[in-house]
């Protein structure tokens, strides 16, 4: 679902501050595959974030099922 490996690349415009993005080309540091990789991770984060929240309610009632019942199969477990 999140997997952006794979996905093509678009080109588009962003704006930069002109003396971090001349000390990254002075580093050496690719740009393009920097920001990408960061905008990627944040994505992964925020999409995250969001679907916890969404989902708090049935995820807390889980928890307290198995905090109530135990986990399912455990008699079963050898460790």
């Amino acid at each position: 679902m999140l997997d952006f490996a794979t996905a093509p690349k678009k080109a588009t415009n962003l704006t930069l501050n002109t003396k971090t993005l001349e000390l990254a080309r002075t580093l050496g540091i690719n740009v393009s595959q920097t920001v990408d990789a960061l905008l990627a991770a944040e994505v992964k984060r925020i999409y995250w974030e969001r679907w916890n929240a969404e989902n708090k309610d049935a995820i807390d009632h889980y928890n307290a099922r198995i905090a109530a019942e135990g986990l399912p199969l455990a008699q079963y477990r050898t460790f």
